[in-house]
């Protein structure tokens, strides 16, 4: 196999921190569609969600590029 079972921890690791980056991503809609609801751009949408989705990202990167070795 060319990733080795700590190269899968990663991948899986990366996999779990974008999901919740998506998880902190949702929500926030109004049940009025003529009300607009400013919740939409709070910090955790705005910012928090998005960092932690590149982290994510950064973590599959490692995992994938990163040559491990074999223990």
């Amino acid at each position: 196999m060319a990733m080795t079972p700590r190269g899968l921890k990663y991948l899986l690791a990366g996999l779990i921190v974008m999901v919740s980056g998506y998880i902190l991503m949702s929500g926030g809609g109004s049940d009025d569609p003529q009300v607009f609801n400013y919740e939409m751009f709070n910090f955790r949408r705005m910012v928090a969600a998005p960092v932690v989705i590149v982290l994510g990202m950064v973590i599959e990167i490692v995992a994938i590029m990163k040559v491990f070795k074999k223990q």
